[in-house]
């Protein structure tokens, strides 16, 4: 099983078999040998994540065989304690431009400890390695401080107000 790690978790990008069976969170517990845990977050957000789960990253796995790892949601596990503390993942392979966009969720009983900061840098720094990434992207809404000062202890810099989102980016080195 391919994952990515830092000092605290490890980031398992989900296959398609996977991703069906996420609702089911001792079955996903089961066949990543973790410990069961069920993720919990505010219902704005679970429904975001349930739509990505359907109407995103299931169906682009399931086209993009070979590149599922840049198209689906990754667990954050802790390493410690063996369970599942939230979600990441980025849009896909870099468009055009050089560009992605990143996005994350944790546990609303893991928030506050850094583990969202450390799982983006960890990403970011797999992601960085795909030489046509340039540039990482993330939108978030203007009254959610805490993922604003995730993104500013992860490099991310403001650049600009649209609606109700601000724009972040991290740039390549």
């Amino acid at each position: 099983m391919f994952y990515i790690e830092s000092e605290r978790l490890k980031l398992i990008p989900l296959n398609y078999h996977q991703l069906r069976i996420y609702n089911n969170s001792e079955a996903l517990a089961e066949n990543l040998g973790l410990k069961a845990a069920k993720v919990e977050t505010e219902p704005f957000f679970q429904s975001e994540f349930d739509d990505a789960l359907q109407n995103h990253w299931a169906p682009l796995v399931e086209q993009n065989p070979d590149n599922y790892i840049w198209y689906t949601n990754w667990l954050i596990v802790l390493k410690e304690e063996n369970i599942a503390v939230g979600g990441i993942g980025v849009t896909g392979l870099p468009d055009e431009n050089g560009a992605c966009e990143t996005g994350y969720g944790m546990d609303l009983n893991q928030r506050g400890k850094g583990y969202a900061t450390e799982a983006l840098i960890c990403l970011a720094n797999w992601a960085f390695q795909n030489p046509d990434l340039k540039t990482i992207i993330a939108h978030t809404p203007l009254d959610l401080l805490n993922s604003q000062r995730v993104l500013q202890k992860a490099g991310f810099q403001y650049v600009k107000t649209e609606e109700e989102l601000i724009l972040w980016e991290l740039k390549s080195i």
